[in-house]
């Protein structure tokens, strides 16, 4: 059963970071959603700003950086074979790498686990979305929290409804520790025309005090083209 995704954020006050894709209403256009949340100084301190080929996060104020380690990564690498990468973390680089080598994004994450941040160890969440506007999804999680074990989940979805979507994230909700995401990614709607109003819909659904970033593509399955939109709690608007 599909389920309001901004009504689930609204009633969630910490889901950490979060993925969504999908396809559009009219069914013309590819769904990227992700977002970054945080409750420390440090986590709270980024901005999202655009590469040559997708999103990178940075220090809004580099003065305040403590630790770069896990949250400054490249989210989102558009590649010329067409697909689009998005994570949580430098996996996105891992993916990229076993991708030109011929290798399927599954063989990269089998290199990894969840992040190294006890105890909350938190999971990592992956998507690939396809030319044709097919997607993947995965998340590496602890087995309830037991560093010594990774649990590897891997989704496929190779042909999305329209006005359809999934949503992943790496916390079910506030906590300490946190709490890991469980069972499959969720099904929602989409019902957004074009990126800037989903992503309207998407930054005022998230909580004001735990929200950092958001971005927002949408792909045309035909052309290729696609529009995006960043939003920065720190006031940039790109």
């Amino acid at each position: 059963m599909k389920q309001d995704l901004c009504a689930l954020l609204r009633g969630n006050s910490y889901p950490g970071r979060g993925i969504l894709l999908g396809r559009s209403a009219v069914g013309r256009h590819a769904v990227i959603a992700y977002f970054i949340m945080g409750r420390s100084e440090n986590s709270r301190n980024r901005v999202f700003e655009e590469t040559e080929d997708g999103i990178r996060t940075r220090a809004y104020d580099e003065s305040r950086m403590t630790d770069p380690s896990l949250i400054i990564y490249h989210p989102v690498r558009r590649l010329e074979s067409g697909l689009t990468i998005v994570t949580n973390g430098d996996q996105t680089d891992t993916i990229r790498d076993a991708l030109a080598q011929g290798h399927c994004y599954r063989h990269a994450l089998n290199q990894r686990t969840f992040e190294p941040d006890g105890p909350n160890w938190t999971p990592r969440i992956s998507g690939v979305v396809k030319p044709d506007g097919g997607y993947s999804l995965s998340i590496l999680k602890s087995l309830e929290g037991e560093p010594s074990c990774c649990c590897r989940y891997f989704f496929e979805y190779d042909a999305p409804l329209a006005g359809t979507g999934h949503f992943i994230s790496t916390y079910r909700g506030d906590g300490n520790p946190l709490p890991s995401f469980a069972g499959e990614p969720v099904f929602v709607n989409i019902a957004a025309p074009d990126a800037p109003t989903l992503a309207k819909e998407l930054w005022e659904s998230l909580n004001g005090d735990n929200k950092v970033s958001l971005f927002v593509r949408y792909i045309d399955l035909e052309t290729g083209e696609f529009t995006s939109v960043l939003r920065n709690k720190h006031g940039e608007v790109g």
